[in-house]
């Protein structure tokens, strides 16, 4: 059996590329749909052994309930895209009565990796430092867009910065087979670089050189360091026909405040950022040209909104932001940086998640190391309803660069998605390893305690990082959920993020204040709290009458506002109301489309208490309350902590409110909640008194 086919494989006459799910032969090359990529992974993995349906099944399908027809159809689409022949088969064999088994020869590719460590400072003065990480961050791009070449993430390379260790150990943390360090040593207008690619399994050092240029050569040694690696990477490992994409020229000057620039950005804190968009000024205004600076003042002042890492509003933010985006990609369309930050753009707007996607996709199209791309585009595909999607495309970014700080906190939340709890947990474990006592590290942790109910770790935790960070945004995030959690009303409307208000200054009896607050909502483009609150109110027919104000019909609301991970909460909002009105065939229309929903993301194995949660709704609105019953038993089980009576918070459950079954489940969620009350040091609440008076 081989172990590990994810770098690529050859068999037959094909090259496969499982983690592009790309097939390359001698005159044709084809894209696989990912599970049908899975299940040639599998049977490579197993060349030359029969393996029954079932063995495919449990592989590539373990969290979703799919039938034999599922592997029937991807044995078809994997013999067409081969050209093979189920009666005379050059790769795919089936076995009657037993499987299938692949026949052709599987080799495993060489992994085609380097990573390019930060350069050493060895200026006299000690602020140069960022100029020399500059040199290296720009030589891991130029050599990035090499689709054969592994480049291993910034990130996880410059973790690396200043820490004395051996190069071969580097090597095997970041999986890769060749290393680039160096040193830079600037003085006056001149520059000294010196640059070593070593290969990590034996030390030996493939080749170095030394260039002593005047600066305004800057890009010329840049391009003459990556060019060489890259010739002396064809003689080992590459295509000899792969050619690199130069840099993007300015002068000394307004280089190095583009440098500096980056350098601040990769901070993320309101601060570094804001002063990251001071530089990129200066930059611009000496050379209005330079399309690098105006991507990244894009792409900062996105970042600056009030619902990320600053406090510009989030429409100012994003109106000023498009601004410079539009003008770099007149002046260069094919800067990555400039579609990626178009991608952020639309990923800001609630209902243009498709554009994000596509504009992403270019940039990793032209980058594909691009990380924050990678990590948007995740995003993007999280929220268009694609979990499955998002969470195949994290594993790539944490393989790739194990340390990305917004890729380890994703990808922690997308395996709680899929209840995948070891996966998540040995992401955290290996995180640690490195930063034992991060901020990001604490709220993350956080989060994934709450995702199966530890709600006591989970809010000590999320207090700890909101208290050493408050204004990172995940962190107030954390803290807020584990407010909700443990019941914290009050509080959580003085202290909380205004998303989590609606319901709160409700159920302290604030009716007027949270329709006020979701209307500013609805607004921006958030409309799931007002239709919520137009229901708890008994107010159903005026939900009808806003979708009807604002869509033609259905299916533009639906296009607007796509399902997400958790299932279709808004949906599930709008056929109550028709319910409620008695609208059957409209009510139908909506019940389908939900219908679909549920069955969709439980294909993509997505398993945890807030999905249980949505399905219950649907089940209530249905009319199958038994199954409903069951679903919120095991939520409450999963670890499902929130407002009571349940009935009262979400009237889909109305009636269920005298089940005895339906009181048990809810009287062992509220005993859950005041224990852990108890142990933080908070008195037994009475939601059944105290709450919707």
């Amino acid at each position: 059996m081989i172990e590990n086919l994810q770098s690529g494989f050859r068999v037959g006459g094909w090259e496969v590329y499982p983690q592009e799910n790309l097939l390359k032969g001698p005159d044709r090359e084809c894209v696989l749909e990912p599970k049908v990529m899975d299940v040639l992974v599998f049977l490579a993995c197993r060349q030359g052994e029969v393996v029954s349906r079932e063995q495919v099944l449990d592989a590539v399908w373990p969290d979703s309930v799919v039938g034999d027809e599922s592997v029937s159809r991807a044995i078809h689409v994997l013999r067409l895209k081969l050209g093979d022949s189920p009666k005379a088969p050059h790769f795919l064999k089936t076995i009657w009565k037993r499987g299938y088994c692949l026949i052709a020869d599987v080799i495993p590719a060489a992994e085609k990796s380097i990573a390019v460590l930060p350069f050493v400072n060895m200026s006299s003065d000690e602020d140069q430092e960022y100029f020399s990480d500059g040199i290296a961050e720009e030589i891991l791009n130029l050599l990035a867009p090499i689709k054969e070449l592994k480049v291993a993430g910034r990130t996880s390379s410059f973790a690396f910065k200043g820490k004395e260790q051996d190069l071969r150990r580097i090597g095997s943390i970041l999986g890769v087979q060749h290393i680039l360090d160096g040193s830079v040593r600037k003085s006056g207008v001149t520059v000294r670089i010196t640059a070593q690619l070593v290969q990590v399994e034996d030390g030996f050092q493939v080749w170095s050189q030394t260039y002593e240029r005047e600066l305004t050569d800057i890009f010329a040694i840049q391009d003459e360091i990556a060019t060489e690696i890259l010739t002396q990477l064809k003689a080992h490992l590459l295509d000899k026909k792969q050619q690199l994409i130069l840099s993007r020229r300015t002068d000394s000057e307004v280089y190095d405040l583009y440098l500096l620039a980056n350098q601040r950005l990769y901070s993320r804190t309101r601060q570094s950022i804001e002063s990251a968009i001071d530089l990129l000024d200066q930059a611009i205004s000496k050379d209005q040209n330079y399309a690098p600076a105006y991507a990244e003042r894009g792409i900062a002042t996105l970042m600056l909104s009030d619902r990320s890492y600053g406090t510009i509003s989030e429409a100012d933010a994003q109106k000023q932001g498009k601004r410079y985006i539009d003008a770099v990609l007149e002046m260069d369309p094919e800067l990555a940086e400039a579609w990626a930050g178009l991608g952020l753009y639309h990923l800001g707007q609630p209902t243009e998640h498709n554009q994000a996607i596509e504009a992403l996709t270019k940039a990793l199209a032209i980058n594909p190391n691009l990380i924050d791309a990678s990590n948007w585009l995740q995003d993007a595909l999280h929220q268009s309803g694609k979990p499955r999607g998002a969470l195949r495309l994290l594993e790539q970014m944490t393989r790739r660069d194990p340390l990305y700080r917004p890729g380890f906190g994703n990808a922690v939340r997308r395996f709680n998605i899929f209840g995948q709890e070891g996966k998540a947990q040995a992401l955290i474990d290996q995180f640690r390893a490195y930063e034992p006592n991060d901020v990001q590290l604490l709220h993350v942790d956080a989060i994934h305690h709450f995702a199966y109910g530890r709600t006591v770790d989970g809010i000590r935790m999320a207090e700890r990082a909101y208290q050493l960070r408050p204004t990172d945004a995940a962190a107030y995030f954390a803290f807020t959920i584990g407010l909700i959690m443990t019941l914290q009303v009050e509080r959580l409307v003085e202290e909380g993020l205004d998303f989590f208000k609606v319901d709160a200054l409700d159920l302290l009896g604030r009716r007027d204040e949270a329709f006020e607050l979701a209307f500013k909502l609805s607004g921006k483009g958030h409309v799931g709290y007002l239709l919520v609150l137009y229901n708890r109110a008994d107010r159903s027919q005026e939900l009808l009458d806003f979708i009807r104000g604002h869509w033609r019909n259905l299916e533009a609301f639906a296009a607007d506002y796509p399902y997400d991970k958790f299932g279709y909460d808004l949906m599930t909002e709008v056929a109550f109301a028709f319910s409620r009105t008695g609208d059957a065939k409209c009510c139908g229309d909506a019940l389908l489309r939900l219908e679909r929903t549920m069955s969709e993301l439980t294909d993509q194995g997505v398993d945890n208490w807030r999905f249980m949660l949505e399905k219950a709704k649907y089940l209530a609105i249905a009319k199958q309350y038994d199954d409903a019953i069951n679903l919120l038993k095991a939520a409450v089980n999963r670890g499902m902590r929130m407002y009571a009576p349940i009935a009262t918070y979400i009237s889909i459950f109305e009636p269920l409110r005298d089940d005895p079954r339906f009181i048990a489940i809810e009287s062992d969620m509220v005993r859950n909640i005041n224990l852990e009350r108890e142990e933080i040091g908070l008195k037994p609440v009475d939601p059944f008194s105290q709450f919707w008076q």
